[in-house]
């Protein structure tokens, strides 16, 4: 293939695709931390309230094909009194060179009052949905010519899509594990190379997330929120965001972080030509006022692809709607 295989081949060894032919890693935002819904489902009506969140991300400027990704969530309780049944609906949408993905889920999290004056809660989580993973085979040329493996126009397939999480939450620190994609079938590269079309192959590896962050109170007008998570396929390089931001008088946060790749054990993509990516994160959020904020982050890659591209920007857009919470010690920082 020529034109967008370079392009594509390219990415795969960047990362985004690790140890499986064309299986996708996960998408990621660096503004997780607003929203921990996209990779856990027990968080599901963590904020007590109705909450909209709009992710709008453009990954590496300058690459033509690089991702493009959006997503749209909502999330609350169902009973206001006891806030025992949180749920959220999330839709993802995010495309690649010649291929695409979209997604809905359904997320519930049963959520365990720990002590009498509800300062901790232990939520268990579940979601379904379904993917749609799609190829443009106009977009990709082959060499020799009646390539059968690349589609004649459009190809698509449908995917089911099931996830569980944990998540344990105190008024100054939190913890969550997650697992994602927990449907989708683990193969060998040799499974792929039989696979009929290249379509065939594209889904979404399962994933394991860890999150932590805490609370620090320096003064009334300044906390600090120190955070971090783990991602891990089992397959390629485990990633690790280090973040932290500081919040000034409950309206500006403003902090960064840092994205690097872990080997805590031996993989078969070690074997390969396979790097490993880092990049220094700004973030900055403002409250609009105590029901409406905006968010923007900007990644600067430090491997070998900054040479490549002028960075990744990431703005998110968050609503709260309806009845306020109880008050708490410190609303909405997790």
């Amino acid at each position: 293939m020529k034109n967008w295989s370079k392009i594509f081949l390219f990415l795969c060894l960047t990362g985004l695709f690790t140890g499986r032919a064309i299986a996708q890693q996960n998408i990621q935002f660096s503004q997780y931390i607003f929203n921990t819904l996209s990779v856990n489902p027990a968080y599901a009506g963590y904020k007590e309230e109705w909450f909209a969140q709009m992710a709008v991300r453009n990954q590496w400027v300058g690459i033509p094909g690089a991702p493009k990704t959006a997503q749209l969530s909502i999330d609350g309780i169902l009973d206001p009194q006891t806030t025992k049944h949180g749920v959220g609906l999330q839709f993802t949408s995010d495309k690649l060179g010649p291929q695409s993905s979209n997604s809905a889920t359904l997320n519930y999290a049963f959520r365990l009052q720990l002590d009498g004056a509800d300062t901790r809660r232990l939520s268990f989580g579940l979601g379904v949905g379904v993917a749609q993973y799609g190829l443009n085979g106009n977009a990709l040329t082959s060499v020799d010519g009646g390539d059968g493996s690349i589609p004649v126009g459009g190809s698509s397939r449908l995917s089911p899509d099931f996830r569980a999480g944990i998540f344990y939450t105190t008024p100054y620190w939190y913890v969550g594990l997650s697992a994602l994609n927990l449907l989708n079938n683990s193969k060998s590269v040799d499974d792929y190379r039989r696979s009929s079309t290249i379509a065939d192959n594209i889904v979404r590896t399962r994933h394991m997330y860890f999150v932590a962050g805490s609370l620090v109170n320096v003064s009334p007008d300044l906390r600090f929120r120190p955070s971090m998570m783990i991602r891990e396929d089992f397959l390629g390089p485990t990633n690790a965001d280090f973040n932290i931001m500081a919040i000034f008088s409950d309206k500006i946060w403003l902090g960064g972080g840092y994205r690097t790749s872990l080997k805590l054990f031996k993989k078969t993509y070690m074997n390969t030509d396979v790097t490993s990516q880092a990049a220094l994160i700004g973030i900055a959020q403002f409250y609009v006022n105590e029901r409406f904020r905006i968010g923007y982050s900007y990644d600067y890659a430090l491997s070998g692809l900054n040479g490549y591209q002028s960075g990744t920007h990431e703005l998110t857009i968050g609503i709260a709607f309806g009845k306020a919470p109880k008050s708490s010690i410190c609303p909405r920082v997790f």
